[in-house]
C-alpha cells in the first residue's frame, strides 16, 4: 500500500519541523487561539452582563454554559464532515461562523440574544481545534507528531493566561463588546492565511452519514453537559434541572454506543479503542481534564475573593503557570518524538502533583512569591502531560483515522473538563456554605456598607475560613492527579513506528 501523498517523509534526515508545517502551524494556532480565548474572556464579563443587561448571575452565565454546550454539540460532526467535504473547506467555514457569531455577539441588544449568537459563535469555534489537529497531523507526519503537539498546545497554555488579562483590559478601556470585536480582524487574517497556505483539499469516496448517531450522540452529549453545568446553579445533583436532562443524556450516549459499535462507519469511531495506546491516553487524558480544568476556576476565584485583587492582577498572578509550561512543552514534545509518550507524561504528572499539593494548604496570607512558584512548578508538569497525551493517542493511528481520533480525544477533553468544573464548583460552593463567616467575608469584597457593619476579627476570621475552603477544594483536583497516574503508567515508553507501515490492514474501511 502505497503512502497518502500528504504525509511526508519521516526519516530520520526529515526528521525536523520545515518551514511548511511550522506555516501551517501559525494558521492552525491562530484559529485555536480564538477560540479558547473566547472561553475565558467571557468569564471575567459576566458581571458586566449581569449589570447592563439587568439579569442575575445564574442567567448570565449562560454566555459561557451556551457556548460550550455548542462545542459539545458539534464536535462530533467534524471527523465525518471532514472526510466528505476536506478540512480546509471545513476549517475555513468554521472560522467564518466564527467571526459571524462574535460579530452578532457584539451587537446583542439582551442577555437572552447574547446567548444565542454565542451558540452560533461555538457552532463555529467547537471544529476550529479537532480540524486543527488534523490538519496538523497530516502535515507532519506520525513521527513528529509530538512536537506538532507542542505547538498546539500554545494556545491551550495562552486561554487561561492572556484570557482574564485581556477580558479586563477591553472591558475597563473599551466596553464589553470588544471582547468580541476582536475576533472580526483575527478571523478575517486566519481565513485568508488558510486559503493561502493550506493545501488544496483531496477528500476521498466519503461514507454514509450516520445520520442515527448524530440524532443520539450530539443531543445526548449536549444535554448530558447540560445538567451537569446546572449543578453549581442549583446547589445540589437532586435537582430536577440536573437529574432531568444528565440522565436523559446519559441515556442517549449509552444508546450511541451499542448503535455505534455496530455500525461500519459510525459518527464517532468507538472501534479505535482497540488501539491500546488511545484506550489508556482517553483514561489519562479524562482523568487530567477533570482535575487540571476543574481546578483552573479556584485561584482565580481565591484571588479575588479572598485576597481582594482585581481580574487583571488574578490573572497577571497566574501567569507563572503558563511559564512553566512554554518551558517544557517544546522540549516534552521533541521526547515524545524519541521515546514515546509514557515516560514523558508520567513525569509530568508527578511535579504537577507537587504544585498541587501546596495549593491544598493555601491560606488567607499565603506569600505570593510561594503562590507563584507552586504555579509555576505546576506549569512545568502540564508542559509534560496534556499535549504529550493527545500525541500518544493520535501517533499511533493511521492517515485515515486521524480525524475521528482528534475528534474523539477533543470530545473527551469537552467533557471531562465540563464535568471537572461543575465537580469542583460543587465541592467549593458546599464546603463556602458550611462556613457562614467565610460567605459574609466574600460579600464583603463587593459591598462596602456590609464590610462596614463585620468586625475585623470576624472578617479575619472568615477570610481564613474561606481558604481554607480553597484548599480542601484542591484536595479534590490533587485525588484526580494522583488517579491520573495509573493510566498514565501504560502508555508507549518507546518511539513510535509508522502505522501506515505498520497498520496497513486496518484503512480497507474506506
Amino acid at each position: 500500500m502505497t503512502t497518502p501523498p500528504d504525509i511526508p517523509a519521516t526519516d530520520s534526515a526529515n526528521d525536523k519541523l520545515d518551514a511548511r508545517v511550522f506555516k501551517i502551524a501559525g494558521v492552525v494556532v491562530l484559529g485555536a487561539i480564538m477560540s479558547i480565548l473566547d472561553v475565558t474572556v467571557v468569564t471575567v464579563a459576566i458581571p458586566t452582563f449581569q449589570h447592563d443587561f439587568s439579569t442575575t448571575y445564574a442567567v448570565a452565565a449562560w454566555s459561557m454554559t451556551g457556548y460550550t454546550l455548542a462545542l459539545a454539540t458539534v464536535i462530533p460532526l467534524t471527523g465525518w464532515a471532514a472526510d466528505r467535504f476536506g478540512t480546509k473547506r471545513l476549517y475555513m467555514a468554521a472560522l467564518i461562523f466564527f467571526v459571524l457569531g462574535s460579530i452578532l455577539c457584539s451587537f446583542a441588544w439582551n442577555i437572552s440574544s447574547l446567548i444565542a449568537f454565542r451558540v452560533i459563535q461555538g457552532l463555529g469555534g467547537g471544529m476550529l481545534m479537532p480540524l486543527g489537529m488534523t490538519i496538523m497531523t497530516h502535515a507532519a507526519g506520525p513521527q513528529r507528531i509530538g512536537r506538532v503537539m507542542a505547538v498546539l498546545g500554545v494556545p491551550m497554555l495562552l486561554g487561561p493566561i492572556a484570557g482574564p488579562i485581556l477580558g479586563g483590559w477591553l472591558i475597563d478601556s473599551f466596553s464589553w463588546h470588544w471582547i468580541f470585536l476582536i475576533n472580526v480582524p483575527i478571523g478575517i487574517i486566519a481565513l485568508a492565511l488558510a486559503w493561502i497556505v493550506f493545501d488544496a483539499d483531496r477528500p476521498e469516496p466519503s461514507e454514509s452519514f450516520d445520520f442515527l448517531g448524530m440524532l443520539l450522540a450530539s443531543p445526548g452529549l449536549a444535554l448530558f453537559l447540560f445538567g451537569v453545568s446546572s449543578i453549581p446553579g442549583e446547589g445540589t445533583v437532586l435537582a430536577a434541572k440536573v437529574l432531568i436532562p444528565a440522565i436523559i443524556g446519559a441515556l442517549l450516549l449509552v444508546a450511541f454506543v451499542f448503535h455505534a459499535l455496530r455500525t461500519e462507519h459510525p459518527l464517532i469511531d468507538l472501534h479505535l479503542f482497540q488501539n491500546k495506546s488511545l484506550r489508556y491516553a482517553v483514561m489519562t487524558m479524562t482523568l487530567f481534564a477533570m482535575a487540571f480544568f476543574g481546578s483552573g476556576l479556584l485561584l482565580p476565584s481565591y484571588l479575588q475573593q479572598v485576597r481582594g485583587e482585581s481580574t487583571l492582577a488574578a490573572g497577571l498572578l497566574i501567569a507563572p503557570q503558563g511559564l512553566g509550561a512554554m518551558l517544557t512543552m517544546p522540549i516534552a514534545g521533541r521526547l515524545v518524538d524519541k521515546m514515546g509518550p509514557g515516560k514523558i507524561v508520567l513525569t509530568g504528572i508527578s511535579i504537577m502533583v507537587l504544585g498541587m499539593a501546596f495549593l491544598t494548604q493555601v491560606k488567607s496570607d499565603t506569600p505570593y512569591a510561594a503562590l507563584c512558584a507552586a504555579l509555576f512548578v505546576m506549569g512545568l508538569g502540564m508542559g509534560c502531560t496534556m499535549m504529550p497525551t493527545m500525541t500518544a493517542a493520535i501517533q499511533t493511528l493511521t492517515h485515515g483515522q486521524v480525524a475521528r481520533g482528534s475528534t474523539l480525544m477533543n470530545i473527551v477533553n469537552q467533557t471531562a473538563g465540563s464535568i471537572g468544573t461543575a465537580t469542583i464548583s460543587v465541592v467549593l460552593t458546599t464546603l463556602l456554605n458550611h462556613r457562614p463567616l467565610a460567605g459574609a467575608a466574600i460579600g464583603s469584597r463587593y459591598s462596602p456598607e456590609l464590610a462596614g457593619k463585620i468586625p475585623q476579627p470576624d472578617l479575619d476570621r472568615g477570610f481564613s475560613d474561606a481558604a481554607q475552603a480553597f484548599g480542601h477544594t484542591f484536595v479534590v483536583a490533587l485525588v484526580l492527579l494522583l488517579l491520573t497516574l495509573i493510566p498514565a503508567f501504560f502508555l508507549p515508553r518507546v518511539k513510535p513506528k509508522n502505522p501506515e507501515l505498520t497498520e496497513a490492514p486496518v484503512v480497507v474501511a474506506h
